[in-house]
């Protein structure tokens, strides 16, 4: 059995992975959904890169987990890639669910086509938040309206410097044992889709392994019961 911490991606806290949660636990893994500072209930709590990470690495402290599987969804790869490498020999896994993954000294925004200038402007122009988008972002993800309204309910706005400021790597993330679960909008071929280079690059480890969903951006919502089922299988290769 391992310990799952489970972080959602920007906006989102722990409550995003409701549905997930049951099939963790029914073969009796451990099972920790985690709000990160600034969000959600945590919403009001000051929060920049640093301390999203450190949100991880203490979670996994104060519980005392060991045989952790790290799992980073979305904008959540870029802080639990850096706490999967902080944990030391707690961590048996770190999974990416559709996410970016950090590289030393950039940014969550860092590899946008405009560098990022289109979310610190939004960022700027909203008191220093990444605000919450409407309903209509979530077309065409797999998701059903009654999962959209609740994806829209439950959004909060974002801290800004959590998305702006660099990762911190002491090493090379390809040395992790990792899983890259990329998500495929429904009607592409599975073969036709490849992760982008940035991740492409960390697959050719021996260390890493690729898993595809045929859903949207958003699993947990869209395809709960596939989603740990790919977790726990990839846990326990």
């Amino acid at each position: 059995m391992v310990n799952f911490v489970l972080v959602a991606g920007a906006r989102l806290g722990a409550w995003a992975w409701d549905e997930v949660v049951p099939y963790l636990r029914t073969p009796g893994h451990g099972v920790y959904p985690l709000t990160l500072s600034g969000l959600a209930e945590k919403r009001g709590v000051p929060a920049r890169q640093a301390t999203h990470v450190q949100d991880i690495v203490s979670e996994v402290e104060r519980q005392d987990l060991r045989d952790v599987v790290l799992v980073g969804h979305s904008y959540a790869g870029i802080p639990v890639g850096q706490a999967a490498e902080r944990i030391g020999d707690r961590l048996a896994r770190v999974i990416f669910v559709d996410s970016s993954v950090p590289t030393d000294g950039e940014s969550f925004v860092s590899a946008w086509p405009d560098g990022g200038a289109s979310v610190k402007a939004s960022i700027a122009e909203h008191g220093g938040f990444w605000p919450p988008v409407p309903a209509a972002h979530y077309d065409g993800e797999d998701l059903t309206e009654a999962q959209i309204a609740r994806i829209v309910r439950g959004s909060t706005p974002h801290p800004g410097a959590t998305l702006t400021e660099p990762a911190v790597l002491a090493g090379p993330l390809s040395e992790l044992p990792a899983t890259y679960i990329l998500c495929l909008i429904a009607g592409t071929e599975p073969e036709d889709a490849e992760p982008d280079e940035d991740v492409a690059k960390l697959l050719n480890s021996k260390h890493w392994r690729l898993a595809k969903m045929v859903t949207g951006h958003w699993p947990m919502f869209s395809r709960p019961r596939q989603l740990a089922q790919i977790l726990i299988d990839s846990a326990v290769e």
